[in-house]
């Protein structure tokens, strides 16, 4: 038997050892609560140095920011531009040689627009009518001899074939004209006055107007009345909608005094009347 320790003597050694308690009726080992700060300090230290927080914004970053909100907010082209854009590949300008009754040599300046992938080319009776040679030019700067195919006395309209087109003929969209409204928005495009590829704009301020063409021409019928500019050199060019689609061929404006320059009212073919010289499908 083991005597118990001497009750004055030095107190006897004794090694550290987890206390245990009893939860749920397991044995659990209790970890210090000093050892769990210990550890989630040195977390948090370490995060820190690894994920820093972010910079302060500096005067770059916010004129930056800045820039690429109002660019967010700036208006798209206008309709007018995307119409323009459509037209421009199609349109053609036509030139002429005219001799006169007394042999002197003359000309005429006129518009089309190429309307299929065959490169019939509209414009007016008029503008080519009396001509010993015509010559065309593309929107992409090519030129050649052209040659009438087919005409339309009684609405002024004549079909014109390249004999050298260039390889990449793009033809307009056509539009029904019978859709147009008084008030809608209408878009002259041709070269007046020989300034190529100009567009006026403005409004169908008419439907269904007559004409008599001068020096006894044929009394045309049926056509758009519009206040887009028509200059000399329009003739024969398209009248378009403003989704870029041809509805009509530009034929005439009117004038009470004998100057040939627009006062605000100008006539054209409707695109599915004009068309039929082309053999293009009626609406």
């Amino acid at each position: 038997m083991t005597n118990p320790p001497d009750a004055h003597g030095p107190p006897a050694r004794r090694r550290w050892s987890p206390r245990l308690s009893r939860v749920g009726g397991r044995i659990r080992r209790t970890v210090p609560f000093a050892s769990g700060v210990a550890a989630a300090l040195v977390a948090v230290v370490v995060y820190s140095l690894v994920s820093p927080g972010p910079r302060p914004l500096s005067q770059q970053d916010v004129s930056r920011s800045i820039s690429q909100a109002l660019a967010s907010q700036t208006p798209g082209p206008a309709f007018s531009q995307q119409v323009y854009r459509a037209i421009e590949p199609s349109l053609v300008v036509i030139e002429t040689a005219t001799t006169g009754a007394n042999g002197t040599a003359g000309g005429e300046l006129g518009s089309g627009v190429v309307v299929d992938a065959g490169g019939d080319i509209l414009t007016c009776l008029h503008v080519v009518a009396d001509a010993t040679s015509i010559q065309v030019t593309f929107a992409d700067g090519t030129t050649s001899p052209a040659e009438i195919q087919t005409t339309q006395p009684q609405n002024d309209i004549a079909v014109l074939r390249a004999t050298q087109p260039p390889a990449n003929l793009v033809p307009a969209v056509l539009g029904n004209p019978r859709s147009v409204q008084v008030g809608s928005e209408a878009f002259v495009v041709g070269n007046p006055f020989g300034l190529s590829g100009s567009m006026s704009s403005g409004v169908i301020s008419g439907l269904n107007r007559s004409f008599q063409l001068p020096n006894n021409g044929p009394r045309l019928g049926g056509l758009i009345q519009i206040d887009a500019a028509v200059n000399p050199g329009n003739s024969g060019g398209p009248l378009v909608n403003r989704d870029g689609q041809v509805i009509g061929i530009v034929d005439a404006l009117i004038n009470p005094t004998k100057e040939d320059v627009f006062i605000g009212i100008g006539l054209a073919v409707p695109i599915d009347v004009a068309g039929g010289a082309a053999g293009l499908p009626q609406y």
